[in-house]
C-alpha cells in the first residue's frame, strides 16, 4: 500500500526527479588512467561528492566528501552563486561543479564559498585559504595556479595556497570580471568568463558591465520584511550588458582583445588550446550573421577565420567552435537544409544525420551527438546517438535505441546511455571501444513505467509519445492531456524512461496522455526549428495537428482535452485554451511568458526580431494583447496558472498581466502563487503538492470528479 511519504509525487520531488545518486560530469585522464565524476551518496542526497574510477579494474575511490570537508556545517551560497545555479537549472548541493588540469591530476572547486582543491591520485583533499565567497576556481592546465572569481574580481592563488592575488578588480558595482553574465548564461550555453591559455602564463577574462541594462525589482510579498532584489535584466528591445574581453599576464598587465563590438556584441564562445590561437565567436544583435575570431594574444588584434550568415537566425552548439589538433575549424553549421559537422571547409556529414553537438577531437576523428536527419532512412522517434566521423565516413558508436552521450580522452570513452525499458542511465566506460567497467549510480528506481508509444503525428510527421494508464484494458476512449513543451531546446519526445515519468503518473490519473515536438522543437532539420519565426503560434498549430490525427488510432476523448506545460509549455497551454477553445477545454499554464517584450534579448529577438522594427510578431505570441486573447464568444475555458514569485528568469509579471487582461475581459481563470520558488520548484513538499493540485484541477475542469 503506498503511504503519503512514499507516493510518486513525493519520491519524485525528494530525488530530483530521481536524478540523485546518479553519477555526472565526467572527466577522463588524457593517459587513459582516471575517469572523474560527481556523484551524490544515495538516491534522496542532495550532497554531490567528487570521485575517481580506475578503468582498468573499475575500482570508484571518493577525491573529496563535502560533509567531511565542510565538518558537518550546512553550506552558505553567496547570492552570485544561486544565481549561477540557478541559471544552469542546478539544483543539487555539495559539490555541483568541478574543474581539472590538463593531466587530470588536480581538480579544484567551490564548496560554501571556500576554495578547495583534491589531488586526484592520492584522493585527497585541501582547502586553500583566500577571500570568499569563491565561484568557478579552475587550476591552471600545468596544475601550478587556480584562478577563481570573488566579489566581480579575478584572482589567482597558488596550487599550495600561495601567492594569492588579484588580477583584476571591478572599477565599480556594475562591472564584473571572469563572470557569464546574465544573458550568457541563461541563453548563450556560456557558463564561464575566464580561460586559461595552454602554457598557464596568461588568462583570457571577460568583463561586463551591468550599468547599461534596465533593473528590475524581484520581491517575494509572503516576506514584506525582506528587501526586494534589484536584478538587471535585459528584456526584448533595451540594452544588454557590455561585454569586452582581456588578456591579462599573471602580472596583471592587461590587453584589451579587439573586435568589431558595435557589430558584434554578442560573446558566445571561446576556446584556447594547444592547437591555435585563441578562438572567439561573436554573433551580431540580431544573429543573423556571426564571426569566428583567432586572437593575436600581444596585440589584442583579431582576424577573420570564417564568417557565417543566415537569413533566419545562427544556432550555437556545444563544443564548437574550437580547432582540430591540426589547426582546422571545427563547427556546425546548417547547409543544404541539414545540420552538418564541417572541419576546415568540408562538410562531414549530411543530410542523414541531424547533428547537434561535438564531444571530442582528435586528429583522427570527430566524436559528435547526432540524431537521425530528415533524410533519414528510417525515422528514429526521440533518438540521439553518439557517432565516430572523419573523412572516411560514420560510425555509430552507441547501439540501443535511446539518449545517448560520451566523454572521451584517450582510449577511454564514458559512453552514458538512457533507454525506454530501463530506469535511469547507465554510464559505461570503454576502453579501446570494448566495455571495461560501469560506474555505479545509486539512483532509486521510480517504481513507475512509463507505458509508452513513440510515433509520428499529421503531414508533418510530427514526434509524438503517447502514454496509457497502466492498466488501461483499451476499450473505452479516454479524455486527453497534451504534456509539450513545445519549443526550442526542450525536446520531450526522447527515447527514454524517465523522461515519460511525470507523464506516466499522470496517464495513472486517468488520462491519455500526448506528448508532441512541433516545429520549434529541436531534433529534425534547420527548417524544422526554424518555421517559428516571427510566429510561435505554429507551435500551438502543431498540437492541434497531432492531437486530431493520432485520434484516428488511439481511444482519445476529444470531447475532454486538457493541456498543461511549463516555461514554454506553460505559454503555450495558456494559448491553447485562449485560441482553441474549440479543442482544448481546459489547461494549467506554468511561469508561462505572456508578453514576449518582458522576456530577454537573445533569446527572444532570434525567434521575433527586435520589438520596435517587428512589432506585430509579438503581438501575435503574446497572450496579453486583443489578438492574444480573442476567442470565440462566450467560449470560456478553465485556466490555471502557476508561477513562483521568486522567479528572475520568467519573472511573475507575466502571470500578473495575464490573470489582469483575462479579469478586464471577464474570464474565469485561477491563479496559483508559489511564494520563494524560482523558476524550479526544488522545494519537495512545493513540488509533490503542485502535481496534485494540477491533477485535482484537471478532474474538475473535466468534470471527472
Amino acid at each position: 500500500m503506498t503511504t503519503e511519504s512514499d507516493s510518486f509525487p513525493r519520491r519524485h520531488a525528494r530525488t530530483q526527479r530521481f536524478t540523485l545518486g546518479a553519477p555526472r560530469s565526467f572527466t577522463v585522464a588524457p593517459d587513459s588512467s582516471r575517469v572523474v565524476f560527481l556523484r551524490s551518496g544515495s538516491g534522496t542526497d542532495r550532497a554531490g561528492a567528487l570521485w575517481v574510477l580506475d578503468p582498468a579494474d573499475g575500482t570508484e575511490r571518493p577525491a573529496a566528501d563535502p560533509r567531511a570537508l565542510l565538518g558537518g556545517t550546512s553550506e552558505d551560497l553567496s547570492p552570485q552563486e544561486r544565481a549561477r545555479r540557478e541559471r544552469s537549472r542546478e539544483g543539487g548541493a555539495g559539490i555541483i561543479g568541478y574543474a581539472t588540469d590538463d593531466a587530470v591530476e588536480l581538480a579544484s572547486f567551490a564548496l560554501s564559498g571556500r576554495l578547495f582543491t583534491a589531488e586526484l591520485r592520492a584522493g585527497t583533499a585541501t582547502e586553500l585559504a583566500v577571500p570568499g565567497p569563491v565561484i568557478d576556481p579552475r587550476p591552471s592546465p600545468d596544475g601550478r595556479l587556480v584562478a577563481y572569481v570573488v566579489g566581480g574580481a579575478l584572482r589567482v592563488v597558488g596550487a599550495e595556497g600561495d601567492g594569492d592575488r588579484a588580477l583584476a578588480e571591478p572599477e565599480s558595482d556594475t562591472v564584473s570580471y571572469g563572470l557569464a553574465e546574465f544573458i550568457a548564461a541563461e541563453e548563450m550555453g556560456r557558463s564561464r568568463g575566464f580561460w586559461w591559455s595552454p602554457e598557464s602564463d596568461r588568462l583570457l577574462v571577460t568583463r561586463a558591465d551591468d550599468a547599461p541594462v534596465e533593473r528590475w525589482w524581484i520581491s517575494d510579498p509572503a516576506e514584506p520584511k525582506r528587501d526586494p532584489q534589484h536584478v538587471p535584466y535585459p528584456a526584448a528591445g533595451t540594452a544588454n550588458a557590455e561585454v569586452r574581453l582581456f588578456v591579462f599576464g599573471l602580472d596583471g598587465v592587461r590587453t584589451e582583445v579587439v573586435w568589431d563590438r558595435a557589430r558584434y556584441p554578442y560573446l558566445a564562445r571561446v576556446h584556447w588550446s594547444g592547437a591555435g590561437a585563441p578562438l572567439l565567436l561573436v554573433q551580431a544583435r540580431d544573429q543573423r550573421s556571426q564571426l569566428f575570431l583567432a586572437v593575436d594574444t600581444d596585440s589584442g588584434a583579431t582576424r577573420m577565420v570564417h564568417a557565417d550568415e543566415d537569413r533566419i537566425w545562427l544556432d550555437l552548439f556545444p563544443g564548437v567552435p574550437c580547432w582540430s589538433p591540426s589547426g582546422q575549424l571545427v563547427r556546425i553549421a546548417d547547409e543544404g537544409g541539414a545540420r552538418v559537422l564541417a572541419v576546415g571547409e568540408r562538410p562531414l556529414t549530411g543530410a542523414q544525420l541531424h547533428v547537434r553537438a561535438v564531444l571530442d577531437v582528435t586528429s583522427d576523428d570527430v566524436l559528435v551527438a547526432a540524431s537521425a536527419g530528415a533524410d533519414a532512412a528510417a525515422p528514429e522517434t526521440g533518438e540521439v546517438h553518439v557517432y565516430r566521423v572523419n573523412e572516411l565516413g560514420v560510425e555509430r558508436l552507441s547501439q540501443e535505441p535511446g539518449v545517448h552521450s560520451a566523454v572521451r580522452s584517450g582510449n577511454v570513452t564514458v559512453l552514458v546511455s538512457a533507454v525506454l525499458d530501463r530506469p535511469g542511465s547507465v554510464a559505461r566506460v570503454l576502453r579501446d571501444g570494448k566495455p571495461a567497467a560501469t560506474v555505479r549510480s545509486y539512483a532509486e528506481d521510480p517504481g513507475l513505467s512509463p507505458r509508452v508509444q513513440l510515433t509520428e503525428g499529421g503531414a508533418r510527421r510530427i514526434p509524438c509519445a503517447v502514454l496509457m494508464p497502466t492498466d488501461y484494458p483499451g476499450d473505452t476512449p479516454l479524455p486527453v492531456l497534451m504534456d509539450p513543451y513545445g519549443g526550442p531546446h526542450g525536446p520531450r519526445v526522447l527515447a527514454a524512461h524517465n523522461a515519460h515519468l511525470t507523464s506516466q503518473w499522470f496517464a495513472d490519473q486517468g488520462f491519455a496522455v500526448v506528448v508532441a515536438d512541433g516545429r520549434g522543437t529541436p531534433g529534425r532539420s534547420p527548417g524544422w526549428e526554424k518555421a517559428i519565426h516571427h510566429d510561435l503560434t505554429v507551435s500551438l498549430d502543431d498540437q492541434v495537428e497531432a492531437l486530431e490525427e493520432l485520434a484516428k488510432s488511439h481511444p482519445l476523448d476529444l470531447s475532454r482535452v486538457a493541456i498543461r506545460g511549463w516555461s514554454y509549455g506553460g505559454w503555450l497551454a495558456a494559448l491553447a485554451v485562449l485560441r482553441r477553445p474549440d479543442v482544448f477545454h481546459a489547461g494549467i499554464a506554468g511561469a508561462p511568458v505572456t508578453d514576449w517584450r518582458l522576456y530577454d534579448t537573445h533569446y527572444t529577438e532570434r525567434y521575433l526580431g527586435d520589438p520596435a522594427t517587428t512589432p506585430q510578431a509579438y503581438a501575435k505570441s503574446s497572450l496579453v494583447t486583443d489578438e492574444g486573447l480573442s476567442s470565440p464568444a462566450g467560449t470560456h475555458r478553465p485556466l490555471m496558472i502557476v508561477h513562483g514569485l521568486a522567479d528572475d528568469n520568467v519573472v511573475v509579471a507575466h502571470s500578473l498581466r495575464l490573470s489582469s487582461a483575462l479579469l478586464a475581459a471577464g474570464r474565469p481563470h485561477e491563479v496559483l502563487p508559489l511564494s520563494g520558488v524560482t523558476h524550479m520548484t526544488p522545494q519537495e513538499q512545493v513540488a509533490e503538492n503542485l502535481l496534485l493540485l494540477q491533477v485535482d484541477f484537471l478532474k474538475r475542469s473535466l468534470g471527472l470528479t
